[in-house]
């Protein structure tokens, strides 16, 4: 019997993906899809990202720190996994230095002051934010993390 393998299993390590940073952001793509995008950042304390709605699921696992939605009043540490269902409206808000992995299915739309948009955010804009921020620092762009 021939058995038929599917397409190869897509893997990067992370330890082959640079780490670029934007001020007081650190930030490590490995994984952009059509649909989907995964991740990880290194946020200052004190940092805050703008108020947006996603339009899907998000899953986010902290490797260390603390942070919360300003709207919510829950602290996440350490160890904490959460899930956000689509339609999430919230204002991430860094408390303690933070190493968190995001999966994020879609876009997030941001909000200004006013509850304007002010922009929108997706795997495309951040694998090409990433890009220039590693060709700005004259680190190879990386292989591997285009589904």
């Amino acid at each position: 019997m021939t058995e038929i393998l599917g397409p190869p299993v897509g893997h990067v390590h992370s330890d082959d993906l640079p780490w670029v940073t934007a001020g007081p952001v650190g930030l490590q793509v490995l994984r952009v899809s059509p649909d989907t995008w995964v991740v990880r950042n290194r946020f200052e304390a004190g940092f805050q990202l703008p108020t947006h709605k996603h339009t899907g699921s998000v899953h986010a696992y902290t490797f260390a720190g603390r942070w919360k939605y300003a709207e919510y009043g829950v602290d996440y540490v350490a160890g904490t996994f959460i899930h956000e269902p689509p339609g999430s409206i919230h204002t991430l808000t860094i408390t303690e230095d933070s190493d968190i992995l995001f999966i994020i299915e879609g876009a997030f739309i941001e909000f200004d002051a006013e509850g304007n948009i002010s922009g929108i955010v997706d795997g495309e804009s951040t694998l090409a934010a990433y890009y220039a921020l590693c060709d700005a620092a004259g680190i190879a762009r990386p292989d591997g993390i285009l589904a």
